[in-house]
């Protein structure tokens, strides 16, 4: 087991990746300097996000959830990339970065040019059937929604005045009011294209995920406290292999005893002095 650098700075990363090729592990701290919260960082409130268990078996549920869904994506949909997705992208132009592994669905990474991307918990953009497997995009969802529910934003408050989880939800309570549609080709329940808790990320997304993790010299993570295993999974493979793990992310991580590399810090300004 390699030991945690408690003093790690950018110096210290700049040496382990130069003249290696590096893949990117990124999280919800990679986003919140695009205005997107996370869910784990030191001063973030409490959150209890919805499992795919109460989705799929509670109608009651899935209303409250389409309701603060309807608000919140428009608002995630209008986020740009912060500084942090840009450096990376030009790390990957550069050739030093080879891919990004992201565990985040707002699409900044792409947004930002990065060209080789896997959204391991998919993205808020697109709506999948759960009976016959049909997807669609959010935005031909929301015209079905919109005419189902005319007036509803109004109804609950001023755009500017909605706290958006990192989700894409918004954090509403008032939601018995709001009016649900099914797939329009069998009827079944609509569900974002998103990986859930309690929810498993497609085999073939981990395989193709570990294919890129082990194409690589350097696995480096950005933004995420390793928590659920859809991350760490990664980071132990890659210390499996002998491959060097560098972490980036204020607080602690359940990564850091693999970490040869550890700083203390903001994605945005660590990337940035990469690239400079």
């Amino acid at each position: 087991m390699t030991a945690v650098l408690p003093s790690s700075d950018v110096a210290d990363l700049a040496a382990l990746i130069h003249g290696h090729t590096v893949v990117a592990l990124t999280g919800a701290g990679m986003s919140t300097d695009s205005g997107i919260p996370d869910y784990r960082g030191p001063d973030s409130p409490p959150r209890n996000p919805m499992t795919y268990q109460q989705f799929m078996g509670d109608a009651a549920f899935r209303r409250h959830y389409w309701a603060r869904n309807h608000l919140g994506w428009r608002h995630m949909d209008s986020t740009r990339p912060n500084a942090g997705h840009r450096a990376l992208a030009a790390l990957e132009r550069a050739g030093t970065v080879r891919g990004v592994l992201t565990q985040n669905v707002d699409l900044l990474h792409t947004k930002a040019g990065s060209r080789s991307v896997i959204d391991l918990h998919g993205s808020y953009l697109q709506v999948r059937c759960m009976g016959c497997e049909r997807r669609i995009s959010r935005i031909a969802l929301a015209e079905r929604l919109d005419a189902a529910n005319p007036g509803f934003a109004e109804s609950v408050s001023p755009a500017t005045g909605v706290e958006i989880a990192p989700d894409a939800d918004a954090v509403i309570e008032n939601t018995a009011h709001f009016r649900m549609v099914d797939c329009e080709s069998c009827g079944g329940i609509l569900k974002p294209d998103i990986v859930y808790f309690g929810e498993s990320v497609p085999r073939d997304r981990v395989d193709a995920a570990f294919a890129m993790v082990e194409s690589a010299d350097v696995l480096l993570v950005l933004g995420s406290s390793l928590t659920v295993m859809s991350g760490l999974r990664f980071v132990r493979r890659a210390a499996k292999l002998g491959m060097p793990v560098a972490i980036v992310n204020r607080g602690v991580t359940r990564g850091d005893d693999h970490a040869a590399v550890k700083l203390h810090a903001g994605c945005s300004e660590t990337l940035t002095a990469l690239v400079a």
